[in-house]
């Protein structure tokens, strides 16, 4: 498992109200970038620091997969008074599979070690194909097959 000092969180703004919610995230932490604001309506991701230089992620939420994901999610309690709310394995490893990147690719398949044969392989691909077939990125359904055999 890889353990990172970053925090990653999916806000539904959905389709055309993203520049307020990212306006007004602005004026409450730091930009990574000078084109943080445009970076973030054309990407969908609003790069920010906090006042302790820990790196905030925020996806701008739009799509079915989602709100499903955040209707999915679970608190999961860290320590005593320290609770968030997180995505479940399966929409963990649909995300980290749809950015590929080769960091996203070995948290994938750290989550699929971890879970082994609890998860919901089926909803993976459920979720993921109509997402690699918008991307036109066909291999990451090979790269799934072979992390679904590591589990």
């Amino acid at each position: 498992m890889r353990v990172t000092r970053d925090v990653d969180f999916t806000l539904l703004t959905g389709f055309g109200e993203e520049e307020k919610f990212v306006d007004e995230l602005l004026t409450a932490f730091m930009p990574r970038n000078a084109g943080a604001a445009r970076l973030a309506l054309s990407r969908r991701v609003l790069l920010l620091n906090s006042s302790k230089e820990i790196c905030i992620d925020i996806s701008l939420g739009a799509l079915p997969f989602e709100h499903l994901a955040v209707t999915r999610a679970t608190d999961y309690t860290y320590a005593p008074g320290v609770t968030l709310r997180t995505c479940s394995a399966e929409d963990l490893i649909v995300m980290k599979l749809f950015a590929s990147r080769p960091q996203d690719i070995r948290d994938a398949e750290g989550v699929a070690l971890r879970h082994g044969k609890t998860l919901d392989w089926n909803y993976v691909v459920e979720q993921l194909a109509p997402l690699v077939e918008a991307k036109e990125e066909p291999e990451i359904l090979d790269t799934l097959e072979r992390i679904r055999k590591l589990a």
